[in-house]
């Protein structure tokens, strides 16, 4: 076996991969050093960007959303629906909830009008013979403001493409549903330097359809975040958001950018919302096993951890301070 340099390959975060040669005594083939040497860390992020990134911080109202997935039972819903009642909730953030489909009107019916509802996923058009699906029409009348779309459980278990994810949100927003437009790259994706690619790719197939922006909300969700305890640094967050936004002012125009709230998610708890909210382009959070729980600090009973996360918007008013 030839002796060989070690290869340290820097982890991007999202832009590219660089590689540096040193010096070392170890026999190694190439491709083993490569894989033992490959790490995560955070480049520069915004001088490091193509064409560069204007810094531009969004003008919307704070806003965090929790998405509780297939969960819960008629029990736990209601416990957890009391428990969002009871909680104190800053004023200036918009808080919306997402109830699988069958607890919707249970939710609707008993949480405080300080939360709005929303769907999970709704149909790409018109309701009919279509078993299993939610139309656009039904979300509104049980009463939902807002439905997630281009979640990548939709994207990446259950199939759907980009194009008919941007087509379900056009038909949504024509039935006066708010959107939240999930994007977000796999880990993969990441790795070979195509965080920007994937997301701008998304994005286009949502702009494509989409005419008015006004009731968008993105949400930048890596996909090796999700669910899995890993969550991107803040710095990682804000690379992406700031891209995005960037993106927006570009394709679109300045005012969409600055108006479109850019919301965050992947493993965002109470521990850490606080310094990802801090961040200049994170207009927020979108929520999955966080917005289930109750926070337990030095065994003094603090209340729904999302209600922690929705009042990280103190945070966002110190740091712009």
């Amino acid at each position: 076996m030839a002796t060989a340099g070690s290869i340290t390959c820097a982890q991007f975060s999202g832009l590219r991969r660089t590689c540096v040669l040193t010096s070392s005594s170890s026999s190694s083939s190439s491709a083993d050093v490569l894989f033992a040497h490959s790490q995560l860390k955070v480049p520069s992020s915004r001088k490091a960007f193509r064409g560069g990134v204007v810094a531009m911080a969004g003008s919307g109202k704070f806003f965090v959303g929790g998405n509780w997935k297939c969960n819960g039972t008629k029990d736990s819903i209601s416990k957890l629906v009391t428990d969002l009642n009871g909680a104190k909730l800053e004023d200036d953030v918009d808080v919306v909830v997402a109830p699988p489909f069958v607890y919707i009107d249970q939710v609707k019916n008993s949480l405080t009008d300080r939360v709005e509802i929303s769907g999970q996923n709704s149909w790409v058009g018109k309701g009919g013979a279509f078993t299993g699906e939610i139309s656009a029409e039904q979300l509104v009348d049980i009463g939902c403001k807002w439905v997630i779309l281009g979640h990548s459980e939709r994207r990446h278990v259950i199939g759907e493409d980009d194009e008919f994810t941007g087509k379900k949100a056009a038909y949504a927003l024509g039935q006066n549903l708010k959107v939240i437009a999930c994007i977000g790259e796999k880990l993969e994706e990441r790795e070979s330097g195509k965080t920007f690619d994937v997301c701008f790719r998304q994005l286009k197939a949502f702009a494509d359809y989409v005419t008015s922006w006004e009731n968008v909300v993105i949400a930048y969700e890596p996909v090796w975040a999700i669910g899995t305890g890993k969550v991107a640094s803040p710095q990682q967050a804000q690379e992406v958001h700031a891209a995005v936004r960037d993106w927006l002012q570009k394709t679109l125009s300045a005012e969409i950018a600055s108006a479109t709230r850019i919301i965050y998610g992947g493993s965002v708890n109470g521990s850490n919302c606080a310094e990802l909210a801090k961040q200049e382009d994170i207009d927020g959070f979108l929520v999955g096993g966080a917005s289930l729980k109750i926070m337990v600090l030095l065994l003094v009973l603090q209340g729904p951890e999302f209600a922690t996360i929705v009042n990280s918007v103190v945070a966002k008013k110190v740091a712009a301070a």
